[in-house]
């Protein structure tokens, strides 16, 4: 029978390290790599998928490839042979980010590494261009420690914020690329810094914009205000109605009883981590967990409105917002979107016209908890925090699992990452904490060593 080593020559190693990954977590972050041509320039991602190839190509990667996905967006792809007859092993995270938001509310500039109190701060430094830096350090260490025990397939994908769904059509074209004994996706997060987690479940997504239409042009409020309908006024009512009087989301024919077994999420923990104002209540019923990971959810994530600084005396004409619903593992994310369409086209008040355009989509995950990989990962993450791993849902989506998991049913697929609260991923002053990204490298190396040493055995 094959034996693990132990984590202790390789635990320095990683710790050896560090000083390397921050210079290329530095340099990664200063892409600008939103996907949205709108916001920023396409060169910016393109340079970052440049750079993922490159630093794939300095530590031995073969075969590899900057991929032109269904899109418009490109994702990275190298393989790394093993041992002849090992498993091979599947590490995926994404080099795109959302946008700064309010760069000026920034303590630091947002695509520059900055540390301030024990902690890196950039966009994308925890979702999720340190989960290439955590892929690449684990697989460093191993090769200093004796090389890397299994085959390792690598993609780094440049459109998952987007949900426009790239680099899963790609790989519905070309199932044989990333086929796989065992996925590691490096996009979620433990539960709590310091408290080792795998994600069992994420809820699925549906992405539309809403737009409202009453009038020809806009009209002066005073001349016409009281009969004319207002088209924001509209608008307004419609999200409105996507609410019940608790805050729960309600969309016509869809459930929202949906209940959670097991960690729970406490709720002045909570009201800690979400960063709740004092006297501010939660919106929705049953426990945190239920809510966050069981249950659908809306949010309103733009609206299309004239802003207060410039605004005229005017009845509008136009309006829009841009909606996004969250529904959990068993839902199907194409039904929600038809009946979230339906629901507001239905809502709308006056005989106002709606027109609502589906942006993006990605199914639900339930991951099977139960697989040999699950073992291997929990041996490796108590070596690497001396704690056991706890399982956990997340309320985000990530596309690319229900995919993976359809093209490949007898690969077991795990969730990690450095998405936990703290790093206020999709935030302002997002960040990553240097302490979790050497022990996820840590748990990352050993769990590959568990693993090969499993499959020997």
């Amino acid at each position: 029978m094959s034996t693990v080593p132990s984590a202790g020559p390789l635990a320095e190693t990683v710790a050896s390290l560090m000083s390397r990954a921050r210079t290329a977590l530095a340099e990664l972050v200063s892409y600008r790599s939103v996907a949205d041509p709108r916001q920023f320039p396409k060169s910016e991602c393109e340079d970052a998928a440049r750079w993922v190839a490159r630093a794939m190509d300095a530590e031995g990667f073969q075969d590899i490839a900057v991929l032109d996905t269904p899109d418009g967006t490109q994702s990275v792809y190298g393989y790394l042979p093993g041992p002849a007859g090992a498993p091979t092993v599947l590490l995926y995270a994404h080099y795109d980010v959302q946008p700064p938001l309010d760069e000026a509310a920034w303590l630091s500039p947002p695509f520059e590494l900055t540390e301030r109190d024990g902690r890196w701060y950039a966009r994308g430094a925890a979702d999720c261009k340190g989960g290439v830096i955590m892929h690449l350090t684990a697989l460093r260490a191993l090769r200093e420690q004796g090389g890397v025990p299994v085959n390792v397939k690598v993609i780094v994908e440049g459109s998952e914020e987007q949900g426009t769904g790239g680099l899963e059509r790609y790989a519905e074209a070309h199932p044989e690329l990333l086929a796989a004994d065992t996925i590691v996706i490096g996009d979620a997060g433990n539960f709590r810094v310091g408290l080792p987690t795998v994600t069992a479940t994420l809820r699925g997504m549906a992405l539309v914009e809403v737009r409202v239409s009453t009038l020809g042009g806009n009209l002066h409020s005073g001349q016409f205000g009281g009969a004319a309908p207002d088209a924001l006024a509209a608008l307004i009512r419609i999200l409105d109605s996507l609410r019940d009087e608790t805050g729960a989301t309600t969309v016509d024919g869809l459930s929202g009883e949906g209940s959670w077994d097991g960690l729970q999420y406490p709720e002045d923990d909570f009201r800690g981590d979400a960063k709740v104002l004092e006297g501010v209540g939660l919106v929705g019923t049953g426990t945190v967990a239920d809510r966050v990971w069981a249950r659908p959810s809306v949010t309103v994530l733009g609206i299309d409105a004239p802003p207060v600084i410039g605004a005229t005396p005017s009845v509008q004409a136009t309006a829009g917002a841009l909606v996004s619903l969250r529904v959990p593992p068993g839902v199907d994310a194409q039904d929600a979107a038809k009946l979230l369409t339906a629901h507001l086209e239905a809502a709308a008040p006056w005989g106002a016209r709606v027109e609502v355009i589906q942006r993006g989509s990605g199914q639900a995950f339930r991951a099977d908890t139960s697989s040999p990989a699950y073992a291997a990962m929990a041996q490796a993450m108590h070596a690497a925090y001396g704690k056991d791993l706890e399982i956990a849902g997340q309320g985000g989506s990530i596309p690319l699992c229900n995919t993976l998991a359809t093209l490949y049913p007898e690969a077991e697929i795990l969730l990690i990452g450095l998405s936990e609260p703290e790093a206020q991923i999709h935030a302002v002053n997002e960040s990553v904490s240097p302490e979790e990204l050497e022990k996820l490298s840590l748990a990352e190396a050993l769990f590959l060593q568990n693993y090969a040493a499993s499959k020997a055995s």
